[in-house]
């Protein structure tokens, strides 16, 4: 059965230094997001874009005006997501930095306890004390958990958004020395691209599936470069030795199969770095298998 799906944009790259990813949204409709969805039998809306402040406005400057934007943001993201859940619809949240899945993941815990499936390069687990460069994109989990800025922690309701143990974390192999010491033994279930190399990915996604039984619902949020940098050249922050093709489609192939999926994000594309959109086109591949696309 088809899902009514809204596609929200977030067109942000207030949580780092390297300008592009607020392309990402563009890049992804460009390549055709929404007539796949539609090709798989789902309703579509586009919800467009919400409103970023552009740095070149001189309104985000040092990290207080950029934490003091990107929590305005994420307010905003969470009153779309809402929006959507409310009306029954699968909001699809294009970035932008990954700073932009505080407000998505707060919009899917409203209504009770959710799992966050995160797959990316990095933990993103830092807080403004640890973080070597201040970027927020480095921080997202850990505000998530309830461990940042208040104003970032209590968007959209006070108090951590989830638990730790609300969290899997797959294809990890870049961490700061501080976010490693903080990551472990935090209650976050991490599974590095070493576990994927020793299990295989299957086994790693069904491990990640059994932490989220009794939970109804997952939000699932994709950062493009948990893939491996020949397969996905448009990010900001490459790290090489990452998914492959097959093992990312694997892991959304799975999950969908589970149908827990109840919102998703797509983040951290850069068009100015890609080659051709690659990127953009093989996140909009990555979204279908997640809700339906198949082999066979």
């Amino acid at each position: 059965m088809g899902k009514k799906i809204r596609i929200i944009g977030v067109p942000m790259d207030l949580g780092q230094n390297r300008r592009g990813v607020d392309m990402g949204p563009s890049a992804l409709r460009y390549s055709g997001l929404a007539g796949m969805f539609q090709s798989l039998g789902h309703e579509v809306t586009d919800g467009g874009n919400v409103p970023v402040p552009n740095p070149e406005e001189g309104t985000a400057t040092g990290f207080d005006g950029r934490l003091k934007a990107v929590a305005a943001v994420s307010r905003a993201i969470y009153e779309a997501g809402r929006s959507a859940i409310e009306a029954g619809e699968f909001p699809v949240f294009l970035g932008g930095d990954h700073s932009m899945s505080i407000g998505s993941v707060t919009a899917a815990a409203k209504d009770g306890p959710v799992g966050v499936l995160w797959i990316d390069a990095h933990s993103d687990f830092n807080t403004p004390a640890t973080s070597p460069s201040k970027n927020i994109h480095g921080m997202p989990v850990s505000v998530l958990v309830g461990d940042g800025p208040e104003s970032l922690v209590n968007v959209g309701f006070d108090g951590a958004a989830v638990k730790h143990e609300q969290v899997v974390q797959i294809g990890i192999r870049n961490l700061d020395q501080q976010e490693r010491v903080r990551l472990t033994d935090s209650g976050v279930h991490v599974y590095t691209m070493r576990h994927i190399d020793e299990e295989g990915i299957a086994a790693v996604v069904q491990k990640a599936l059994a932490h989220f039984e009794g939970f109804e619902r997952v939000h699932v949020s994709l950062d493009m470069d948990s893939l491996d940098p020949s397969e996905a050249p448009g990010v900001g922050t490459p790290v090489r030795g990452g998914l492959t093709f097959r093992e990312a489609h694997l892991i959304m192939e799975l999950v969908g199969d589970a149908d827990i999926a109840c919102s998703l994000d797509i983040v951290e594309v850069n068009p100015i770095l890609d080659d051709r959109n690659r990127t953009a086109e093989l996140g909009v591949g990555l979204a279908g298998s997640l809700l339906g696309q198949r082999i066979l």
